[in-house]
């Protein structure tokens, strides 16, 4: 009795059999994967670092004598944004009282208020670095595997006409390596939406806190500039 060819099946064999497309597709799958993932380990402890010292750095502010005191504790607190931005219009109003005049004015305000919105924006944006990867990665990694996927199966299907025999055993190995990469590439896409989403609230929230630090804080500095005009 003659032996059964064994067709290989594991996942192994399908890449390792795979062709030069196919094998392509998964390396840039990979490499997408790879950096993502990268991306969301480096961003998580970011993010989670700048959360955490934004909440110590609030309490340390409300619970100042002065702002002198504040700005003291604020450069210990290098991971939190509300303290980068409470820095920025510390400086700024420190630069406005060491002028000729010491009365705070309408355009000295400005510029304190000017300072503290560069700021939030530039922290906004540092947060936000290399979290474009993984919006294009969620978007295009499926696409990648499904073309990878496609081209499986076309050249599936020209082996079955060269070969003129359509029977599963000759068509499953070669529709299995297709499917492969539109697996990859579904592999790929999930871990990078998911995540993208997670950031962006959690930057949201953070931005929010900066607006709302930057409101209180020019409160304050209204406030002063009133009680210097009353004492003048």
């Amino acid at each position: 009795m003659p032996t059964p060819h064994i067709v290989q099946t594991g996942v192994l064999d399908l890449l390792w059999q795979a062709g030069p497309m196919a094998k392509f597709v998964l390396f840039v799958l990979l490499a997408a994967s790879v950096m993502s993932w990268a991306i969301i380990i480096m961003k998580y402890r970011i993010v989670k670092n700048a959360t955490a010292e934004n909440q110590k750095f609030l309490n340390a502010f409300w619970h100042s004598k002065s702002v002198d005191e504040v700005f003291t504790k604020a450069e210990r607190f290098t991971s939190s944004p509300v303290a980068s931005v409470f820095r920025a219009g510390f400086k700024e109003l420190k630069r406005v009282h060491t002028a000729e005049t010491k009365r705070l004015d309408s355009d000295s305000i400005e510029n304190i208020g000017r300072s503290l919105l560069r700021a939030s924006n530039s922290e906004v944006i540092s947060l936000e670095r290399y979290i474009g990867w993984l919006a294009t990665t969620a978007s295009a990694a499926p696409f990648v595997g499904l073309f990878g996927t496609v081209w499986g199966i076309m050249n599936s299907f020209q082996n079955i006409g060269a070969t003129g025999a359509a029977n599963l055993a000759v068509v499953a190995p070669g529709i299995s390596e297709a499917l492969i990469t539109t697996a990859a590439g579904i592999g790929a896409a999930i871990p990078a939406v998911v995540f993208y989403n997670f950031f962006n609230g959690h930057i949201k929230r953070i931005a929010a806190d900066m607006d709302c630090f930057m409101q209180d804080f020019m409160n304050i500095v209204q406030r002063s500039a009133i009680t210097s005009r009353k004492g003048d």
